[in-house]
Order: structure tokens, then C-alpha cells, then sequence
């Protein structure tokens, strides 16, 4: 039997259904999720300790492949009773005309956000995020709303091209929703 599979994910993404079909199909057939920053799944795929990863904004280059699975709006998260959580409808503009709040910067690529959304409930500033980050880390005193046209951001499973694990193929077909009984 070949070793588990090692599957990164970061915030915002919730594999569990794709494990949940894995775990059906594949009764006994091991696959390990664990979630990471963008930075350490990029490092795991590189040194092998992940052989899949799901991440945002990765496209496929001479050394990974990558499947793009689907896009996610960003929101502007602000603390609840604020100015800007009292908009039914936001624009990047509208983010300018915000008087003495700051933006702060969320980096998604080392961390997960979560130290933004406490900057914001400390009533420190707002933040822009992926409407998924801001639901895994939302919390009673701050309010997300949807930025109707900032650059939105892509969720894709990410592989080595070269030593890809022996059932690679079996959580790709699941991922891209195939049947148990379909082939590629």
C-alpha cells in the first residue's frame, strides 16, 4: 500500500468533502489534510513532505501542475456599528472615502488572517480578504461585506511535476468531480 497522502490547504479552504469522498472510495487508503500558511505548502511541495496542496493564486509552471477549481469574491471586513459595515454596497472607491480608517494589509502568503480580523475588532482599521477567510475567522463584533468589483482570488490544486504521488489521480477525479465509475 502506498504511503498516505499528504494534502496542504490553506485558510479558507475546506477539503472535507473531497476527503469525505476520498474516505468512501477508497476504504482504507490513507490521506492526511493539514493546513498551512501559503508560504509552507509551497515549501512542503517543493521538499516532498506534501505532494498536493490547495492554494490561492497559483497558476501551473515548468514545475507544478495546477488545476484552477473556482474563484472567491474579496470582503471588506470592518468592525460592526462602523461606517463602513453599515454599506449595502461597496466598490474599490468606496474604500478611499472610508475617512481615518486604515486598510490594513492582510498577507495571506505567511499568515492566515486571523491577526487582521483582531486588528479590526480593536477597532484598528479594515481589511480586505477572501469572503472565505473572513467566514473561518469571522467573529460577533466585525461585519464582512462583499467588494463588488475588486480582483477576486482563485482556489487550485497544486502538484509536483515530476514524482506525483501513485493516487494523485484518484484525489484529482475527485476534486474535479468525477463518479467512482467515470474515467479520464
Amino acid at each position: 500500500m502506498p504511503e498516505p497522502l499528504e494534502v496542504a490547504f490553506v485558510t479558507g479552504v475546506t477539503p472535507t468533502k473531497w476527503e469525505r469522498i476520498w474516505r468512501e472510495r477508497r476504504p482504507g487508503g490513507r490521506i492526511h489534510l493539514t493546513p498551512m500558511t501559503q508560504d509552507a505548502a509551497l515549501a512542503a511541495l517543493a521538499d516532498g513532505t506534501a505532494h498536493m496542496a490547495l492554494l490561492r493564486d497559483v497558476t501551473a509552471d515548468d514545475d507544478r501542475h495546477a488545476i484552477p477549481l473556482y474563484r472567491e469574491q474579496p470582503v471588506l471586513v470592518s468592525p460592526k456599528g462602523s461606517l463602513a459595515a453599515g454599506l449595502d454596497d461597496l466598490s474599490v472607491a468606496d474604500l478611499a472615502d472610508l475617512d481615518g480608517l486604515a486598510v490594513l494589509d492582510v498577507d495571506l502568503t505567511g499568515g492566515t488572517g486571523a491577526d487582521a480580523v483582531e486588528l479590526v475588532a480593536a477597532n484598528v482599521g479594515v481589511a480586505v480578504m477572501p469572503q472565505s477567510v473572513a467566514r473561518q475567522h469571522s467573529r460577533k463584533d466585525v461585519v464582512a461585506k462583499p467588494i463588488r468589483d475588486a480582483a477576486d482570488t482563485g482556489i487550485s490544486l497544486v502538484w509536483p511535476v515530476t514524482g506525483a504521488h501513485p493516487l494523485a489521480d484518484v484525489f484529482i477525479g475527485i476534486v474535479r468531480g468525477r463518479t467512482a465509475n467515470s474515467s479520464r
